[in-house]
């Protein structure tokens, strides 16, 4: 047992946790929310709504500013807490419609996205930017509006960090400020909603519950979440499916950073390369094989995906089946663990030399986590104690800290025993930056997941496929929900 935990109280506290976490999610704490007081509390006065609206549609975010018109000797009424809310309509089961009729009588039409419809980057681009308009103009009420609003996702994790990844371009273009985010979780992990105090499930009470959230939505305070750069550099030519969330760039040459770390030296003059942004986490191995078996089947057999929970069920036994659990004596030994086909460098916080770190043999995954939420609700790295901390020259991890912790699960038995909180998985390293390099052997192909997102990398024994992950230079903005 990994001498990092705190023995039966941490499991104790664990499973409280869990249970307040479930009972939240329920929808069954709180007091109850006078349904007018939160309607006058979040809605954006008619005009602005309309303005709104109209820019989006137009895909001009001048038409609905010209076409805005106030109540004329009027001073419209400044809500406190103006919210918008994206949903995800597929998400959380047969209940995606109904929440969203549920949200618009609760707001109103306007400040409602169906993201089937209006994708996030558009509200940035045209509605955003007419409120900003109309604020510039000299329109008290606008500017107040631009100024106190708040965004809510109800959907799943990747629906969040969609949302974030779209909302980080104000950012970018120094509009702030920047909307920060609260969340309705509807997926199957919720591990981003769970971070931050939303609960981990939707809840079966959730007519009340909506109202609750988006209260808590107005008045909770705002945190940071670190988010992290992802490049995924690939010998050109060669075929790749990347996740939705890796973009392709232009091919360039490889930089002098990469050879100087690369130890054979025969490398490709050309890469292709991609790039996209995580939240959560980023693994390569077993657990990722797990994942990609798994959405393969849901995609070929979509009347399995009844729900999140039966997606966990389905998920647990897929797990079985791939040989995490059970792997054949008469396999050759070094398609077992990652040690033969990864090598890893890091740069520790305030630090600028690259330090090249040992994976043990006995690892089949290996995972960089930002979050404290990992596979619905875990926490592999767990809580060490100060004392471990000081002797691996760890911190304490936070989710805003510019640092991910790496660690690394073994066979099935040694993973079922993390994610009971019994034992915390193989700690390796905590960094502020990691290169990964992958080269086959006798491996013609790694599993790689995102976020949640997996896919199967081309690998081979002559050129390697890097992995370069940084964080990005400014933080997102959360709404805690506690």
């Amino acid at each position: 047992m990994d001498h990092s935990r705190d023995g039966g109280d941490q499991v104790s506290i664990a499973a409280r946790s869990s249970l307040f976490d479930s009972l939240k999610g329920c929808g069954l704490s709180g007091i109850p929310i006078d349904k007018q007081e939160l309607n006058t509390k979040v809605m954006m006065p008619q005009y602005l709504r309309l303005a709104l609206r109209d820019s989006i549609r137009l895909k001009d975010p001048t038409a609905g500013a010209s076409a805005s018109v106030p109540p004329q000797n009027i001073v419209p009424p400044q809500p406190e807490a103006p919210l918008v809310v994206f949903i995800n309509p597929r998400s959380g089961g047969r209940h995606g419609q109904k929440l969203k009729q549920r949200l618009q009588q609760l707001i109103s039409e306007e400040q409602v996205f169906d993201l089937l419809e209006v994708k996030p980057h558009e509200f940035v681009q045209y509605g955003l930017r007419c409120l900003e308009i109309l604020a510039d103009q000299g329109d008290i009420c606008a500017k107040q509006t631009r100024q106190r609003m708040r965004v809510m996702v109800a959907g799943g994790d990747g629906t969040v960090g969609w949302v974030l990844g779209s909302l980080a371009e104000l950012y970018k273009q120094d509009r702030k400020p920047v909307l920060p985010v609260g969340i309705i979780p509807l997926g199957t992990g919720n591990d981003l909603s769970r971070s931050f105090g939303w609960g981990g499930s939707f809840p079966f009470a959730w007519q009340s519950a909506v109202k609750r959230s988006l209260h808590r939505a107005t008045t909770g305070q705002v945190g940071s979440l670190d988010s992290w750069h992802v490049l995924l550099s690939v010998p050109a030519g060669e075929k790749v499916e990347p996740p939705h969330s890796l973009k392709l760039t232009e091919e360039s040459d490889l930089n002098e950073a990469v050879r100087k770390l690369d130890e054979k030296g025969d490398l490709p003059t050309k890469l292709a390369s991609y790039e996209g942004v995580f939240y959560n986490y980023f693994s390569i191995g077993m657990d990722a094989q797990v994942a990609y078996g798994f959405h393969h089947l849901r995609n070929k057999r979509p009347y399995l995906a009844q729900g999140p929970l039966t997606n966990k069920l389905i998920y647990s036994s897929y797990s079985c089946t791939q040989g995490w659990f059970f792997t054949s004596c008469s396999n050759d030994p070094n398609l077992r663990g990652l040690k033969n086909i990864v090598r890893i460098h890091i740069k520790k916080i305030n630090c600028s030399e690259w330090e090249k770190i040992p994976i043990p043999s006995s690892v089949r995954s290996i995972v960089t986590l930002n979050l404290h939420n990992y596979a619905s609700g875990r926490n592999p790295w767990g809580k060490p104690k100060p004392q471990y901390l000081e002797k691996r020259g760890f911190v304490e991890a936070h989710a805003d800290d510019g640092l991910l912790e790496i660690f690394g699960l073994k066979q099935g038995w040694h993973t079922s025993f993390v994610m009971v909180d019994i034992i915390s998985a193989k700690h390796i390293a905590q960094a502020a930056a990691i290169r990964i390099e992958i080269r086959g052997g006798k491996r013609k192909k790694a599993y790689l997941q995102m976020d949640g997102e997996p896919w199967k990398q081309p690998i081979n024994k002559d050129f390697s496929t890097y992995v370069e992950i940084k964080r990005v230079p400014f933080q997102s903005l959360m709404i805690n929900g506690d």
